[in-house]
């Protein structure tokens, strides 16, 4: 998914009702087996996680005051080879991990950081898993530690899942949860 298709899912998503946004899953096992087993319908992107009204709220106050900061760098962006292709230093370890664990990724990004990195990310970290057994139990694992910090769509047409974090001041701590969410996480035999 490119960087205008991933900012526009997150625009609609931000643009949703409250009360949507509040009611958006209720149970995020079954929205899994149901994006796993449902045929691609008109909506190509299905939110998975469940923020409360006033986390939407407050993401988008975040992002109005980011549009207006000013933004010094004071470190360049970080960037190292990992098989072959260009990733942030910050993903390393839990690219890495996932890897090992059965997962493949495709794209992914530590995101801007307000106290050093602001700019040459994406805006928002992710990682971005090409949908299979291990990703869709890995994304379940993961919203259950990650909470409301973190933000999962699925693209049913290419059986991408895009987690992110929901707050751009949480974008390191993404790239932890991230890694941490990865060495905890152990496929679990059906």
């Amino acid at each position: 998914m490119d960087e205008d298709a991933r900012l526009t899912t997150r625009s609609n998503a931000d643009s949703q009702d409250d009360s949507d946004s509040a009611s958006t899953l209720h149970n995020r096992s079954r929205a899994v087996e149901a994006a796993t087993i449902l045929p691609p319908s008109a909506e190509q992107e299905v939110l998975f996680s469940n923020q409360p009204a006033h986390l939407w709220k407050r993401r988008r106050q975040e992002l109005l005051q980011w549009t207006e900061r000013d933004k010094t760098t004071v470190s360049p962006k970080r960037t190292t080879l990992w098989n072959g292709i260009e990733v942030d230093f910050q993903l390393v370890s839990a690219l890495d991990l996932m890897s090992q664990k059965g997962m493949l990724t495709e794209y992914s990004c530590a995101g801007v950081s307000p106290l050093d990195e602001p700019v040459d990310h994406s805006l928002y970290a992710y990682v971005t898993l090409v949908q299979n057994g291990a990703a869709d139990q890995f994304v379940e694992f993961a919203m259950n530690r990650m909470r409301n910090r973190l933000l999962v769509t699925l693209d049913q047409l290419t059986g991408r899942y895009d987690l992110s974090s929901f707050f751009i001041g949480h974008n390191r701590s993404f790239c932890w949860w991230m890694q941490h969410c990865a060495a905890q996480f152990e496929i679990r035999n059906e």
